[in-house]
C-alpha cells in the first residue's frame, strides 16, 4: 500500500494491481463519451456511411490520447488547472475594464468559451434523448401512447421490408410477407397521429433530481456512478454485436470489416452527408476537446498532482512525479481501450442494421430508431432493454458532463479575473452552475427539439477547438515540461501529427458548415 504523509504526498504504486486501483479520471470521461459520442453520433455515422469510415472512428478514439496525456503531464508538474494553463499560452488577448478591474483571457480560453456554449447545446440533445427514451417507456398522455404505437409499427414495418429480399428460406419469406401485410393494414387503419410533448415533460422531470445530485456530488460518487451506468449497457451492446453474427440478414462479414479499415471515403447521397457527420463525430468520440480540458480537473480531484507534491526540483519529487505519470498514462490508455472497443461496437451496429435498412437516428424518432439495433437479437424485449441502457448512458453523459462543466465554468471566472481566485469562490460558483447549466440545456431542447442536430453541432464546435488544444500541448511539452518528465521523440512526433490532423479536420468542418448554410 502506498505510503502517505500529512501533506498529502503519497508514493506511487509500482505493481500493476496497485496502478489499476489508482486509475479513475479517464473512466469518468468514458461516462460522458458513451452517450453523446458513441450512442448517438457514432451510430448516426454508421447509418450514413456504412462500414466505410470504421478506420476514422478508431483513429478518432486513439489519436487524441497523446494530447490528453500531455495536458495531464502539465497538471502533475505544476498542479495547475487546464484553463489557467491554457491562458498562459502565448498569443492575442482580449481584456476589458469591468467594475474597476481588467477582465479577459487569451485566444484559446476565449475559443474554449465559445465551444463551452456549443457543448451546452449538445447537452440539450442529450436530455432530449433522455426525454424520448422515457416518453417511449412510460408515455404520460393518451396522445403519447397513440404516437408510440404508430411509430413502433412503422419502424417494425421498415425492418421487415428490409429483411424480406435478403431471406432465402421460402417459409420464412412467406411469414415475413404475411406480417408486412398485417402491419400495413394496421397503419392504414390508425392514420397518422399527432406528435406528443411527453418527451419534453420527461426532460423537465429528469432535470430536477440532476440539479440536486450535482449540488451534493463529489468525485468519488461521480466515479462510481459513471462506472456502474456505462459498464452495464456496454456489456449488453457488445453481447448484442457478437450474437448478431448468427443472423444471416445482419451478420458482418470479414470483408465488410476489412473494407472499413481501408483509408477510403464515402460519397454524399440525398440528405446524407456521411463525411461531415463522421468528422463532427470525430470531435466528440474518444476524448473530445471539452474532455481534453476536463481531464486535468478530474486528475486534480483524484489527487495525482497532490500526491506528487510541489515541484521543488528534488530527486524525490522527480521519482514521485514519474511514478504518478505512469499511473496517469495507464489511466488514459486503459480507458481509451475501453471506449474504443465500445465505440467500434456501436459503429458496427449502426452500419450493420441502420445502414442496411436506411434509417438514420434523428429528430423525434432518434431513440426509437436506435432501439432497432437490438431487435434482431433480443426480439420483443429489444426496446425495453435498449431504453434502459439508453437511459443509463445518456443520463451518465448528462450528469457527468454537467459536473465537469460546472468546474470549468467556475474556474474560467477566476482565470478571467471576473471573480475571486479562491477555493471558496470556486465552490460557490460550482453549485450555482449546477443549477443553471441543466436548466439552460433543457430549455435549448424545448426550443429546438432535434437531439441529433444538437449533438452534431456540439461535435463540430469541439472539432474546431482541437487544433488549439494540440497547439497548447506542444507548447507545454517544449516550454514548461520538467526535464525529468519529458517524453521521447516518437511521442513528440505524434503530438505534431495530432496538430496537423486536427487543423485539417477543423478547416474542412468550418468550410463545409459555412457553405452548407449560405
Amino acid at each position: 500500500m502506498a505510503a502517505a504523509d500529512p501533506s498529502g504526498i503519497q508514493e506511487p504504486p509500482r505493481s500493476v494491481g496497485g496502478i489499476l486501483r489508482r486509475v479513475g479520471p479517464g473512466f469518468v470521461l468514458a461516462g460522458t463519451l458513451v452517450g453523446s459520442g458513441e450512442l448517438i453520433a457514432t451510430t448516426a455515422t454508421g447509418a450514413e456511411a456504412g462500414f466505410t469510415l470504421l478506420w476514422l472512428i478508431i483513429l478518432g478514439c486513439v489519436i487524441k490520447v497523446f494530447v490528453q496525456v500531455e495536458l495531464g503531464r502539465h497538471t502533475v508538474t505544476h498542479s495547475q488547472s487546464s484553463l489557467s494553463a491554457l491562458n498562459s499560452v502565448p498569443g492575442p488577448r482580449i481584456s476589458v475594464p469591468v467594475a474597476g478591474k481588467r477582465v479577459g483571457a487569451n485566444w484559446i480560453v476565449i475559443s474554449w468559451f465559445l465551444m463551452f456554449v456549443a457543448t451546452i447545446v449538445l447537452f440539450g440533445g442529450i436530455i432530449g434523448g433522455l426525454g424520448q427514451s422515457l416518453a417511449i417507456t412510460v408515455p404520460i398522455t393518451e396522445k403519447g401512447r397513440a404516437f408510440n404505437e404508430h411509430r413502433d409499427l412503422a419502424v417494425s414495418l421498415k425492418v421487415k421490408e428490409t429483411q424480406l429480399p435478403k431471406t432465402t428460406d421460402e417459409v420464412e419469406r412467406q411469414e415475413l410477407s404475411r406480417e408486412i401485410e398485417e402491419l400495413e393494414t394496421k397503419l392504414a387503419a390508425m392514420g397518422k397521429p399527432e406528435p406528443s410533448s411527453d418527451d419534453k415533460v420527461w426532460a423537465a422531470i429528469v432535470m430536477l433530481p440532476t440539479i440536486l445530485l450535482l449540488v451534493i456530488g463529489r468525485y468519488g460518487f461521480i466515479e462510481v456512478f459513471a462506472f456502474v451506468l456505462v459498464s452495464s449497457f456496454t456489456i449488453v451492446t457488445i453481447v448484442n454485436l457478437f450474437l448478431l453474427q448468427g443472423y444471416e440478414s445482419w451478420s458482418i462479414s470479414s470483408r465488410e470489416f476489412m473494407d472499413g479499415l481501408k483509408f477510403s471515403l464515402p460519397e454524399a447521397s440525398g440528405d446524407k452527408t456521411p463525411l461531415y457527420t463522421a468528422l463532427a463525430t470525430f470531435g466528440i468520440i474518444g476524448v473530445g476537446a471539452a474532455d481534453q480540458v476536463l481531464y486535468p480537473y478530474w486528475c486534480l480531484e483524484k489527487g495525482y498532482a497532490k500526491w506528487s507534491g510541489k515541484n521543488d526540483g528534488s530527486i524525490a519529487w522527480k521519482e514521485r512525479a514519474r511514478g504518478w505519470m505512469r499511473v496517469l498514462q495507464w489511466d488514459a490508455w486503459s480507458s481509451c481501450a475501453l471506449y474504443t472497443f465500445t465505440t467500434v461496437a456501436f459503429y458496427l451496429l449502426g452500419a450493420a442494421i441502420l445502414g442496411r435498412i436506411g434509417l438514420v437516428p434523428e429528430g423525434s424518432e432518434m431513440i426509437r430508431t436506435l432501439a432497432v439495433m437490438y431487435e434482431p437479437v433480443f426480439g420483443e424485449f429489444a426496446q425495453t432493454l435498449f431504453l434502459f441502457g439508453a437511459f443509463a448512458v445518456l443520463y451518465s453523459t448528462f450528469f457527468i458532463g454537467n459536473a465537469g462543466h460546472c468546474r470549468t465554468a467556475s474556474d474560467v471566472l477566476c482565470v478571467m479575473n471576473a471573480t475571486e481566485n479562491t477555493e471558496a469562490s470556486r465552490a460557490r460558483w460550482i453549485k450555482r452552475f449546477a443549477v443553471l447549466l441543466p436548466i439552460i440545456s433543457t430549455g435549448i431542447y424545448f426550443a429546438v427539439g432535434k437531439p441529433k442536430a444538437l449533438v452534431i453541432l456540439g461535435g463540430v464546435a469541439q472539432a474546431l477547438l482541437l487544433p488549439m488544444i494540440a497547439f497548447a500541448a506542444l507548447h507545454f511539452r517544449h516550454k514548461t515540461c520538467d526535464p525529468a518528465l519529458r517524453p521521447g521523440r516518437v511521442w513528440d512526433c505524434m503530438l505534431i501529427v495530432c496538430l496537423v490532423l486536427f487543423i485539417s479536420i477543423g478547416l474542412y468542418l468550418a468550410f463545409t458548415t459555412v457553405t452548407r448554410n449560405l
